[in-house]
């Protein structure tokens, strides 16, 4: 079993948890500890797991996440009106190669997402994505991928992966488990024309840090069939991470970026949540900590719906275009909406729940203007969603 590489809890940090109120999440959750040891996984919904490698970061003088800190800060939030059960599971160690970290990372998450745990993963470097990404592998299923970052990370192919370049890694290695990939925040000047070519050749998505901002909401569609989310911490602004040379003027607001992890938290299929590339610093550590309680209190309300087998929770609405029909579902409990790939249905209207697209209220608007949604554009083009 890959947990018992699995490095314990300071005991600094559980020190520490004696001062803090009994409704804190440090006094509310199980913890790995020195003295009792792994925590029962039976009934646990989320597993924190913190990792400290980062001999593969791009920039090797940046100072990594101390976990110590960004646990102290964690702990001291209190819990929200929640039932949900969480473990802490302590910290990845780091192996004699980058390699002998990513397999202990692998194994590790996939028992966990095995077991119907949702692990939330605090990297120093976003190259722990590639084996995050992997650990999927044994399930046999494509997946949706969505990154919150300013770059699309795809550098060289055939350079050594990084932070910077990992995504190629993802797309170009066998076997292939990308169904479909996602970059919410990507500021231009960060990102080449050809990578941006690219990401139009692969009918990925993107969405520039602006349009993202404009409207908050529209990412909730974006995010909601999401198996993993990696979040970048250099997509945030400097002024709202302490600074630091790992940061830019440009990016999002502390209460932007946690509003985009509560949309995650709700996300249904959400099997796991990373956030890297955070500096060491006590403004940084805070936020951090404040993105996961966001994600947390969206995970505490998670509704599944289906519009397909749930039908009488839903209105359905059909638009006539001048090719076509768009078919689309709103739910009666939640307002959120859904749109049908009319390729994956079948012709006596026994659709199947694969082939709904989530969007927005604002994309069946626009199909009443006779402007068809470009989300549903790039997934008939792949053939699959």
């Amino acid at each position: 079993m890959a947990f018992e590489y699995l490095l314990p809890v300071s005991e600094k940090v559980l020190a520490h948890n004696a001062l803090l109120l009994p409704q804190s999440l440090g006094n509310s959750i199980a913890i790995h500890s020195g003295q009792e040891g792994l925590p029962e996984l039976e009934g646990i919904q989320l597993a924190l797991l913190g990792v400290s490698e980062n001999r593969n970061a791009f920039e090797q003088k940046i100072t990594p996440i101390d976990l110590d800190d960004f646990r102290r800060e964690l702990y001291k939030l209190n819990r929200g009106n929640w039932k949900l059960q969480i473990a802490d599971l302590g910290n990845v160690p780091m192996g004699n190669s980058v390699e002998d970290t990513y397999v202990v990372v692998k194994e590790v998450v996939s028992e966990l997402v095995q077991l119907g745990i949702v692990p939330i993963v605090i990297g120093a470097t976003q190259d722990l994505s590639y084996p995050l990404y992997r650990s999927f592998d044994q399930f046999g299923e494509m997946i949706h991928m969505v990154s919150i970052d300013h770059r699309f990370d795809f550098g060289i192919a055939d350079q050594l992966i990084s932070s910077h370049s990992y995504m190629s890694k993802i797309i170009s290695e066998s076997p292939s488990n990308l169904k479909s990939f996602t970059n919410l925040g990507y500021q231009s000047f960060f990102n080449t024309q050809e990578e941006r070519d690219l990401m139009d050749k692969m009918y990925f998505e993107s969405y520039r840090l602006g349009e993202v901002v404009n409207d908050l909401a529209a990412c909730e569609p974006l995010l909601r069939d999401a198996h993993f989310l990696s979040i970048d911490a250099r997509a945030i602004q400097a002024s709202d991470m302490g600074s630091g040379s790992n940061y830019t003027p440009n990016g999002f607001s502390g209460r932007e970026i946690c509003a985009l992890t509560r949309y995650a938290g709700l996300s249904p299929k959400l099997s796991l949540f990373g956030v890297f590339e955070s500096d060491n610093h006590p403004m940084s550590n805070k936020l951090i900590s404040q993105m996961v309680w966001y994600f947390l209190e969206g995970f505490s309300i998670r509704i599944v719906e289906d519009p397909i087998r749930q039908s009488d929770y839903f209105l359905k609405y059909t638009v006539t275009l001048e090719s076509l029909d768009l078919i689309f579902f709103k739910s009666k409990k939640t307002g959120r909406w859904w749109v049908l790939l009319e390729q994956l249905s079948s012709t006596d209207n026994n659709f199947n729940s694969a082939a709904l697209l989530p969007c927005s209220e604002n994309d069946y608007k626009e199909a009443c203007k006779d402007i068809i949604p470009d989300r549903w554009i790039k997934a008939q083009k792949k053939g699959f969603y």
